[in-house]
Parts: C-alpha cells; sequence; structure tokens
C-alpha cells in the first residue's frame, strides 16, 4: 500500500514538473514587452553608451559625497548581494575600476536597463559566461542609479 501511494506521488510530481506548451503569460516581463527567443540585432547596439534612455550623464569634476551616500545605501540593499566594491568576483563582478572603464551613460542604462544590454553587449556576455547568473533588473530608479554610479565613481578614488 504504502509503495503504491509512493509511485502515484512520484508520477503525478513527474507529470506536474513535465515540460507544458509556452503561453503569452511565460513570456511576459516586468515594464512592458515581451521576451522573444530571436537573437538581438548587434549591430543596432552601440557598446559606448548601451542601450537605453541616457545619451549623456554629466559627472562634476568633484565627487557628489551627498548623492554617493545615497547611492551607496541603494547598493547596499539592492547590489551588494551579488557585487563587491573589489575586483572579486561575488555572484557578479567586482566593482573596482568600473567608472574607469566604462563611461556613465553605459553604467547608467545598464543598471536601469540590463536585459537588452545583456543580449547585445559582447563583453556583457562574455561576462555572463564567467559568472553563470544574468543580472536581475533590480527596478532602480533614474535617481537611485544616479546615486550608484556617484557611490562607484568614490570606490574608484574620485575625490
Amino acid at each position: 500500500m504504502n509503495k503504491s501511494i509512493l509511485l502515484v506521488l512520484s508520477l503525478a510530481l513527474a507529470i506536474a514538473c513535465g515540460k507544458k506548451e509556452a503561453s503569452a503569460e511565460d513570456n511576459y516581463q516586468p515594464g512592458g514587452g515581451e521576451a522573444t527567443t530571436e537573437a538581438a540585432d548587434p549591430a543596432s547596439y552601440d557598446p559606448k553608451r548601451g542601450e537605453g534612455k541616457f545619451d549623456t550623464v554629466e559627472l562634476g569634476a568633484t565627487l557628489d559625497q551627498a548623492l554617493a551616500k545615497k547611492g551607496e545605501e541603494v547598493a547596499g540593499v539592492k547590489c551588494a548581494s551579488c557585487h563587491k566594491t573589489t575586483d572579486e568576483k561575488l555572484v557578479g563582478p567586482g566593482w573596482k575600476g568600473v567608472t574607469e572603464r566604462r563611461k556613465p551613460e553605459w553604467i547608467m542604462n545598464f543598471i536601469t536597463n540590463p536585459d537588452p544590454m545583456i543580449d547585445k553587449d559582447p563583453e556583457v556576455q562574455a561576462q555572463l559566461e564567467i559568472c553563470l547568473v544574468r543580472m536581475p533588473n533590480q527596478g532602480v530608479s533614474d535617481d537611485e542609479a544616479r546615486g550608484i554610479l556617484e557611490y562607484m565613481r568614490k570606490n574608484d578614488g574620485v575625490k
């Protein structure tokens, strides 16, 4: 009797975990639009600025300490579980030197719009092969992203 119940439960679990047909709900992405299984067109991608609403980001010659502090608070909640401020990889890559390697527009676009950039940017795709985890869209606002950028600049030694 116990073996029969165990067999039925195992079979039910196998069926429940089996492959199902895709529906429109399966392709839903927060923020609107649907995910596509087609390859993104890398020809339209600008690797210097990334993809998103930020075409130019004006940075001061010196650090905005208040903005950096706000960015550190946001990063502590939304970023620190995957990123270290050193060059050491945690889940994602470390942040050390990121503001020296990337333009501010690219950083802001990636923080606020990671999905299309992961799909199109060859350097991000190479990093994904190392980290094995896509950066999730954390729903970071423009102001929060600007604070995180300023915190990254502070981390990279901007005074």
